[in-house]
């Protein structure tokens, strides 16, 4: 049974689980009330076997924009305690949990994406974006810069002089900016949006759901790594993925090639056995 939550909404379509940042009334601001049900649901996700691609989108004409500024911020400055609580919250979800989430994650850009949002959007594996979908980093117009890890993640998913100068500058961009820089990885007319991502996600669970975590986890991890580290972590990684994926994905799919001739490598996914 799914989990309800005040702030999230939770919706499962055979293997693809829609998160749902659920406060529509304030484009989806995250309060700290969302950052806890975010974390709880996630964790109950990690290991839900009914998921096996996350997609996070907003509800109505937004995506997140940003932290909520009344209730995140104002409201705990007096407050050290909770401020503490929600702000480990807000970091364990939007990056350690989801940045490294087991299978496959696609933000689905709907609208408004500012602020903190980047945070979430960066660590999700994929980003498609409706092109009229505004995004930006206007910390810079409060008299603040972009913190709690925005600046940080920006420098792995933006060219330096495109980072400097939206940061600097605050100035919006749309969807197709987005995907130019390849923030985003696509972006699309907004009816299409949804057909689009499904479509992604479709393809993603053609895909060994073993060797797709290994496959994102040498990458994200190699990418800090010196070239002998990651050839030795490489190396125990494979063995590893090896020994303990339940469908022999390897063997199958080197037996489907050379002896069935039934797969073509280059041509989509080999033939998975099915349950």
């Amino acid at each position: 049974m799914t989990k309800s939550y005040q702030t999230v909404k939770v919706e499962k379509d055979n293997g693809i689980t829609w998160v749902i940042l659920n406060r529509p009334e304030k484009r989806n601001a995250m309060s700290p009330q969302l950052h806890y049900d975010m974390l709880d649901a996630i964790n109950e996700l990690e290991t839900d076997n009914e998921t096996r691609v996350l997609v996070l989108t907003g509800a109505g004409e937004s995506w997140c924009a940003g932290q909520d500024l009344k209730e995140y911020f104002r409201a705990l400055d007096n407050n050290p305690a909770e401020r503490r609580r929600a702000n480990w919250a807000s970091q364990e979800w939007r990056w350690r949990r989801l940045f490294t989430f087991p299978k496959p994650t696609i933000a689905m850009v709907n609208g408004y994406c500012f602020g903190g949002a980047f945070t979430p959007l960066i660590a999700c594996d994929f980003a498609i974006a409706a092109e009229d979908a505004v995004f930006g980093l206007s910390e810079i117009n409060w008299g603040i810069f972009p913190g709690g890890l925005v600046s940080r993640v920006l420098a792995d998913a933006l060219c330096y002089r495109d980072a400097v100068y939206y940061i600097m500058t605050g100035d919006p961009f749309d969807g197709k900016k987005a995907a130019e820089m390849k923030l985003v990885n696509f972006a699309v007319p907004r009816a299409q949006l949804r057909e689009e991502t499904i479509k992604l996600a479709k393809k993603l669970m053609e895909k060994n759901p073993h060797a797709l975590r290994a496959a994102k986890e040498v990458y994200k991890l190699c990418r800090t790594m010196d070239y002998s580290q990651a050839e030795d972590y490489m190396g125990a990684k494979s063995t590893a993925l090896r020994a303990t994926d339940p469908e022999k994905g390897r063997e199958e799919g080197t037996k489907q090639f050379l002896d069935d001739k039934t797969y073509r490598p280059g041509f989509g996914a080999y033939g998975r056995k099915k349950g």
